[in-house]
C-alpha cells in the first residue's frame, strides 16, 4: 500500500492526486481462494511429468521471480544481518522447501482432493502446538473442543473404521506432515523474526530465495535431468509458482493489511472445497461419502480453534479533578509486532 504525501510548500487547499483504485477485497479474496485451491491440481499435473523435487524447485523459482519484480517496483531491499538470514533459512525450510516437497511426493500416490483436505488441518496442528509453545495463547473449552472435532474429521476422511482400506498411508502421512510443518514454521518465525523492522515483502522475498537455494542444492542429488520437456506439466509448475506462490503472497498481504488477519485467514476454509471440486471435475478423481463429510468436520473444528475469548471490558478510568484528563490513569499498552 502506498500513501500520497503533499510536497513541501504546496498549499493545503491544493487538490491531491486521486488515490489509486484497488480491486474490491472480496474479489481478491475469491481469487486467492481459487489460486490456492487449484494449487493441488497443479501439483498433481506437474508430478505427472517431473520429479517432486523438480516440481518444488520450479515452483520456488517462479514464485521468487514474482516477488523479486514486486520488490523492484516498490523499491524494497532484502534484509540485512547474518542473524536475520540465519533465521530466514530455517523459516524457508519449514514454510517452503519442506512442505512444498512433501505435498509433491504425497500427490504421487494420493488424490489432489485429499491433499487439499490434509492441508486444512494446519490450524488444528497450529492450535495444538501453540498451547505448548506460546504461553500467551490460552486454551478455552471451545478451542479444545474444536481441536478434538477437527481430528475426528481427519479420521472420518481417512475412513478409520474401515482400517484405512484403499488409502495410501505413506502419501497421506506425507501430506499431514506437510500441513504440520506450516504452524511449526510460523511459531519459529514469531519467536525469532517478529519486530525486526523489515517489511513482510522483504522478509518473504528473502525466505523464498533461500528456499530456492536449498532446493537447488538438494534436487540434483536425488533426481536426474528429464530426457524431454513436457509442456503441460511445465506450464502447471510455472502457474503453481507464479500464481500459487508469488501472486498469492501479494494478495494475502494486501488482504491482511486491508481487512485484517482474521478475515484474511478465512481463505483457509475455502481452499479444500475448491481443491476437491477441481480434482473431481478436472482430473476425474473419485470421492467416497466420508471425504466431503470428514472435510466439513475438519473445517468446523479448525474454525472453532481460531475463536478467541472476548476481551474483558476495561475498568472505567477516573478523571483527574484538576486537569479533566484520563490519559494519566490509562495503562500504557505495548503493541506486539506480528511476523
Amino acid at each position: 500500500m502506498s500513501t500520497v504525501t503533499t510536497p513541501p510548500g504546496q498549499a493545503a487547499t491544493a487538490p491531491s492526486a486521486p488515490p489509486r483504485r484497488r480491486l474490491d477485497w472480496r474479489l481478491r479474496f475469491a481469487a486467492l481462494s481459487l489460486i490456492w485451491g487449484f494449487s493441488f491440481l497443479l501439483i498433481k499435473v506437474g508430478t505427472g511429468g517431473y520429479a517432486p523435487f523438480q516440481v518444488t524447485l520450479g515452483r520456488l523459482v517462479f514464485g521468487t521471480a514474482v516477488l523479486a519484480v514486486a520488490m523492484a517496483v516498490r523499491r524494497e531491499r532484502l534484509p540485512r544481518g547474518a542473524r536475520a538470514w540465519g533465521h530466514l533459512a530455517v523459516a524457508a525450510f519449514l514454510l517452503n522447501a519442506l512442505p512444498f516437497s512433501l505435498f509433491a511426493y504425497a500427490e504421487l500416490t494420493i488424490p489432489s482432493a485429499l491433499a487439499g483436505i490434509c492441508n486444512a488441518t494446519s490450524p488444528l496442528w497450529g492450535m495444538a502446538l501453540s498451547l505448548v509453545a506460546l504461553s500467551e495463547d490460552r486454551p478455552t473449552r471451545v478451542r479444545v473442543a474444536g481441536l478434538g472435532l477437527g481430528f475426528l474429521g481427519v479420521l472420518t476422511v481417512l475412513g478409520a473404521w474401515q482400517g484405512f482400506h484403499g488409502l495410501d498411508a505413506t502419501g497421506t502421512a506425507l501430506a499431514l506432515l506437510a500441513s504440520l510443518s506450516y504452524p511449526v514454521g510460523w511459531i519459529y518465525v514469531r519467536r525469532t523474526l517478529a519486530g525486526t523492522g523489515h517489511s513482510h515483502l522483504s522478509m518473504t522475498g528473502a525466505q523464498l530465495l533461500l528456499a530456492t537455494v536449498q532446493l537447488a542444492v538438494v534436487t540434483p542429488l536425488f533426481t536426474t535431468l528429464p530426457t524431454r520437456v513436457l509442456v503441460v506439466p511445465l506450464l502447471a509448475i510455472a502457474a503453481l509458482g507464479a500464481l500459487g506462490t508469488g501472486l498469492a503472497v501479494l494478495l494475502q498481504y494486501g488482504l491482511v493489511a486491508e481487512v485484517g488477519p482474521t478475515t484474511a485467514q478465512m481463505v483457509t476454509y475455502f481452499t479444500p472445497v475448491i481443491a476437491t471440486a477441481a480434482g473431481v471435475a478436472v482430473l476425474g478423481e473419485t470421492l467416497t461419502w466420508s471425504t466431503p463429510v470428514g472435510a466439513v468436520i475438519v473445517l468446523t473444528g479448525a474454525a472453532l480453534t481460531q475463536m478467541r475469548p472476548k476481551p474483558r471490558p476495561a475498568a472505567q478510568p477516573l478523571l483527574n479533578a484538576d486537569s479533566g484528563s484520563e490519559a494519566e490513569s490509562q495503562p500504557q499498552l505495548r503493541a506486539r509486532p506480528r511476523p
